[in-house]
């Protein structure tokens, strides 16, 4: 293993260095018309999921979404565990079960997908450039993950979704500095 330290490991700790201090730009005004443009999206789709179930309510209530959807809207809760409240849950998980159930679930799952990729990259990310580099700075681990990848941390660089037409759009706002690109390549590329 001292072989693995010594000749692998010690020598790409300068690397990692060099990669934490120089940061990465973040287009922060696109990030901006981004956040516009997904809290309108979010605001038409409040509307909507409102105006389905009949009365304004606050969709980030788990209880006053679990009333609006099983009580009001009278979906299925056959499986739907019950909550410390005694409210049937609205985790993702059993939402994403609901689905097809009433054409309001679309608009839900949609809403909540919209609102993780805004608060979590959107407005998130700008908060974390660095006034004095203008670039956000993330701490490499090298020893963070069983299986030996480096990991990225404070912020997580690396679970910036991709699978998503959303998800690209947020990845978009990393730029490289004139004349460079960005490259990405997984663990068994290199």
């Amino acid at each position: 293993v001292w072989k693995l330290f010594a000749e692998v490991e010690m020598p790409l700790v300068p690397v990692l260095e060099d990669m934490e201090c120089t940061g990465v730009a973040l287009d922060v005004q696109f990030l901006g018309k981004m956040a516009r443009e997904l809290t309108a999206r979010l605001q038409e789709l409040e509307q909507q999921i409102q105006q389905m179930v009949g009365y304004a309510f606050n969709l980030n209530s788990s209880q006053q979404l679990s009333e609006a959807l099983f009580t009001k809207l009278g979906l299925p809760t056959q499986g739907v565990p019950r909550g410390t409240s005694g409210r049937y849950s609205t985790a993702a998980e059993v939402l994403e079960r609901l689905k097809g159930k009433h054409p309001v679930m679309d608009l839900l799952l949609e809403q909540r997908q919209l609102s993780k990729i805004q608060s979590t990259y959107v407005d998130a990310l700008p908060q974390l450039v660095n006034p004095q580099t203008g670039r956000v700075h993330t701490s490499w681990n090298q020893t963070g993950t069983v299986t030996g990848r480096i990991s990225s941390s404070d912020p997580n660089l690396q679970n910036i979704p991709i699978r998503t037409d959303l998800g690209r759009r947020v990845r978009q706002a990393f730029v490289a500095r004139p004349g460079w690109q960005l490259l990405a390549g997984d663990y068994s590329q290199v």
